[in-house]
Order: C-alpha cells, then sequence, then structure tokens
C-alpha cells in the first residue's frame, strides 16, 4: 500500500533536479547537464583551502602558494565544489533564493570529504550571521548545512557557539586585506555556549571561501574558547580570480 502511495506521489509530483528543475530519478538529485556543469573539487587539492592543484608532485600533504604564502590558523580543509556554475548556483540559490532544501545534498557531499579526517568528539559549528542579517533571511544558511554534515558524520552541533557581534557590510568586491580590516573582532565565542568549544575540535562551516577572511576570523574566535584543532568545511570554493 505504501509503496503505491508512493508510486502515485511520484507520478503527481516527479523529482526534479535541485538547480534547473528538469525530471531526475530521485529526489535531492541532479540532471546530467547540471552534474556536468558541476566542478567537483577532488584528487590533488591544497589540504588547507581545498583548492584544486596542478597534478605532479610526490608529498603526501600539498598545499597551494597563497597558503604557503599565508598559512591559515586552522589545520584541514575542504570544499565540495568549485563556485562557478552549478556550484555558484547552489550557493546562491541557498544563501539569497530561500530554497534551504538544497542543504540536504550539500552537506552530504560536505559530509563526504570529513569522513575519517574528523575526530568523534568533534563539534560542528556554523559561522554566525549578525542578528539583523538573521531576522531578515530567516535562516543561516551555513547552519543548515552543519546540521546535515552533523547529522551525516553522528558528531554533536552548536549553532550558535560563535556569534556575529558587529554587523559587517557585504564583503563583495572587497579586498583581501579590507575583508580582514573589516572582520576583525566582529566574531566572538558566545558568552554562554562558547564555553561547548573548550578543549574540543572543531568543524567549522560556511557555504563558501573566498579570501578566508570570514572562516579566519572564526577560527581565531575557537582559538579564543580554547578549542582544540579547527577544520573548514565549505560547500564551494572560490577560484583565484575571486
Amino acid at each position: 500500500m505504501l509503496a503505491q502511495l508512493q508510486t502515485a506521489v511520484a507520478l503527481i509530483y516527479p523529482p526534479r533536479c535541485i538547480t534547473c528543475g528538469d525530471t531526475v530519478e530521485s529526489d535531492f538529485g541532479l540532471c546530467g547537464t547540471c552534474w556536468r556543469d558541476t566542478a567537483f573539487l577532488g584528487g590533488m587539492i591544497c589540504d588547507l583551502c581545498g583548492i584544486q592543484l596542478p597534478a605532479g608532485g610526490d608529498g603526501l600533504v600539498h598545499h597551494c602558494d597563497s597558503c604557503m604564502q599565508a598559512p591559515k590558523p586552522w589545520v584541514q580543509g575542504r570544499a565540495a565544489v568549485m563556485y562557478r556554475d552549478t556550484g555558484r548556483k547552489m550557493v546562491l540559490a541557498l544563501k539569497h533564493g530561500d530554497r534551504q532544501e538544497m542543504a540536504r545534498p550539500a552537506g552530504l557531499w560536505m559530509a563526504n570529504l570529513m569522513r575519517g579526517l574528523v575526530a568523534e568528539d568533534a563539534i560542528v559549528v556554523p559561522v554566525p550571521l549578525h542578528w539583523s542579517r538573521l531576522l531578515k533571511r530567516r535562516y543561516n544558511q551555513s547552519a543548515l548545512l552543519a546540521k546535515v554534515v552533523a547529522r551525516r558524520l553522528n558528531l554533536d552541533w552548536c549553532p550558535d557557539a560563535l556569534v556575529r557581534v558587529r554587523r559587517t557590510a557585504s564583503l563583495e568586491g572587497l579586498s583581501h586585506e579590507q575583508r580582514f580590516d573589516m572582520l576583525e573582532t566582529a566574531i566572538r565565542p558566545h558568552p554562554k555556549r562558547g564555553v561547548l568549544l573548550k578543549r574540543r575540535p572543531v568543524l567549522l562551516i560556511d557555504d563558501v571561501m573566498t579570501t578566508g577572511a570570514t572562516l579566519i576570523a572564526c577560527t581565531r574566535a575557537c582559538i579564543d574558547a580554547e578549542s582544540g584543532p579547527v577544520r573548514v568545511l565549505t560547500l564551494a570554493r572560490a577560484g583565484k580570480d575571486a
């Protein structure tokens, strides 16, 4: 009876591609065209920021030029897709288009990258929004992703372990230095729930990494709360020219 009901529902509401709306075989999937246009990150990548690296080299751990010149405060970083084509569409739809359902497939892609890399006692923490922006948007896209990642990896999570105490203007279009200056002291451990970070590894979640300024500010806030090593995980990674 249940199978018949599910078949009837599928006939009335067939599964659709999460980005273009074309019919697909299962819920929360991508059609062939959108899958082809999704630049998944894998193979040889920077161990700190997740950017794709040229093939070659014989070391087990690789870092891009940017991370070698300016080391990150976290110990390891990964991203699921490049911030272009389908990856960019997903980030923008999740962030500004109220497409909250995209957090499920995106979060599963992200979680699979961290399987076996993150400690069992780690706590999953999203990059925070300022309360005024959260009130306007009604949800924090990074928290939606963090919830899926935590469940998939069977980890604890806290949606408000960090707080953005000062509203910052949009970082889009700003230089590397301007982004860091704007975010300095803007993110801190929550006065009450920040204690959950003490002596625990942290998996920090965001939707996209560009210069890494936001994630650096969040990592420093975690370290201020005496957390264990911090790893970062994002849905998308912008290219060097972003």
